[in-house]
């Protein structure tokens, strides 16, 4: 049995007389704690401490972790779009913006799961997933809709990984080119396969964190020390194009909560999920923040065309190791957004129910391959992530939750037997719908409209100069030695 399933056996135990509304689901959803930290007989050991998580502390280091990967690197691109000005007041305005549709989410998973298991529906051996919450809530037309947004968008994330994977070892090792690289980094990448689920993080997370606040520090701390190139400018925004690419970007970083489902379904207490994301995003702007704008200050325009921070800052010990650092957590970032990829497919070709870890193994492996194969084509680090996040986060961590609060709450008699109530802060239904609405407009309109052209051109734009499956995307030229009695050879064309 895969651990964790214990946890949803006394859960479901609990639940066999749950009709009784709400709370009564409250209830059934927060009973499996005691029997969770009870699990095995032999109490407390090093291997739950490692490996068996499902505390609130557990969701935060996996939010707070999911969040920051290798789009740390690429925020100071994003400044050099958008200015200094813009770039601070976007990243909180989206990590706001994101912290509130995360809410959503959770809302939704609670009013799901809460009405399923009053019909007596077990999760034993399931992990539920955002589509299913859809499904279930509003219907099969929106679970095809959250099906297709998130599997795309969890698939490009894990391209992503590996793209800055390749990118990142470069600036230690250029004796193989990115290509290269991306070949080795995905063989080391699909043995996440062997990692059953998000209970089974709790050691990644704690350690990837740590890892992004050693790298988004050593980037503030190296550029402040390096101080101001000669003759740097700071010009942006001088363009709409390269402005609305970096605010896409932002909004890609903000969004990372497509795993919100599968992270508290992993938890003991799923109710307790609802204020970590915005927590986890207050963390995160004590990286974000201090990182970006000072390798903006010191560098200015000279980011517009080194989309990864490392390549600006001299080779030192301390940046090869926030560049190792930055490869393991991007090998954890690739099982967060691989997991629940690896949880459709086990569903699709009825392997989810099944406890050899081996098998389950094996029937994710396919997975791997097309990954694989869209890194290779589309290696441009930095554009890519602007692109994913108009075309994909847009919708799906923005457009559809909200939409879908509004819809699953639109009757009196939903708001009547809601197993969540507006929070404190916000006490009135109709002021829920209003910022809903607004969410709704702002990101369709400025961040999938706008930032869907921008994006889209310089997408465009890259593949124009560096061609697909680019073979080293921005190295510098290289001069290759010259043979005894030649003339020296012209520099490498990437």
């Amino acid at each position: 049995m895969v651990p964790g399933d214990h946890a949803e056996e006394s859960i479901m135990a609990m639940a066999d007389g749950g009709h009784g509304g709400g709370k009564e689901g409250a209830r059934v959803m927060d009973g499996g704690e005691e029997s969770e930290r009870g699990h095995g007989d032999g109490g407390f050991t090093v291997k739950d401490m490692l490996w068996h998580g499902g505390s609130v502390w557990d969701a935060w280091f996996s939010c707070a972790s999911n969040q920051v990967a290798q789009v740390l690197l690429t925020l100071p691109y994003s400044f050099s779009q958008l200015g200094m000005a813009s770039g601070l007041v976007l990243q909180v305005f989206y990590g706001l913006m994101g912290s509130w549709t995360a809410y959503l989410i959770s809302v939704l998973y609670v009013e799901y799961r809460a009405r399923k298991e009053r019909e007596g529906v077990s999760f034993k051996n399931h992990v539920i997933q955002w589509f299913e919450v859809l499904d279930g809530l509003l219907g099969p037309y929106w679970k095809a809709a959250g099906l297709a947004f998130n599997c795309t968008f969890l698939l490009f994330g894990s391209v992503i990984q590996l793209i800055a994977c390749a990118s990142n070892i470069y600036y230690i090792n250029d004796r193989l080119d990115k290509r290269t690289w991306t070949y080795i980094f995905v063989a080391c990448c699909a043995t996440t396969v062997f990692i059953p689920s998000f209970h089974n993080y709790r050691i990644w997370s704690f350690l990837g964190l740590g890892m992004t606040t050693y790298t988004a520090w050593y980037l503030t701390i190296a550029a402040a020390v390096h101080g101001q190139v000669p003759g740097a400018k700071h010009s942006g925004p001088n363009s709409l194009m390269l402005y609305f690419t970096g605010a896409t970007n932002i909004l890609y970083t903000f969004g990372g909560h497509a795993v919100t489902v599968e992270i508290m379904h992993a938890m003991w207490k799923p109710r307790k999920f609802k204020y970590i994301y915005l927590v986890a995003t207050l963390y995160v702007f004590t990286l974000t923040l201090p990182s970006a704008s000072t390798m903006y200050w010191a560098f200015g325009d000279a980011l517009l065309t080194h989309s990864n921070a490392f390549s600006l800052l001299p080779k030192s010990g301390w940046r090869d190791a926030a560049v190792i650092l930055m490869l393991i957590h991007q090998f954890i970032t690739f099982g967060f957004a691989c997991t629940p990829l690896y949880f459709v497919w086990e569903k699709a070709i009825g392997m989810h129910h099944t406890g050899s870890v081996l098998r389950r193994a094996l029937a994710r492996l396919p997975l791997v391959l097309p990954i694989w194969f869209l890194a290779i084509i589309f290696p441009f680090f930095g554009p890519i992530n602007s692109a994913v996040g108009a075309l994909l986060v847009s919708f799906t961590v923005y457009v559809i939750p909200a939409v879908a609060h509004m819809l699953t709450y639109r009757s009196a008699h939903a708001r009547l037997n809601a197993a969540e109530k507006p929070p404190a802060f916000l006490p009135s239904w109709s002021g829920m719908f209003v910022v809903n609405a607004f969410v709704v407009a702002w990101v369709l309109v400025v961040g999938f409209g706008l930032g869907g052209w921008a994006s889209v051109s310089n997408f465009v734009k890259q593949i124009d100069t560096f061609g697909l499956f680019a073979k080293c995307y921005q190295c510098p030229p290289r001069a290759h030695l010259p043979a005894a009695g030649s003339p020296l050879s012209a520099p490498a064309r990437h």
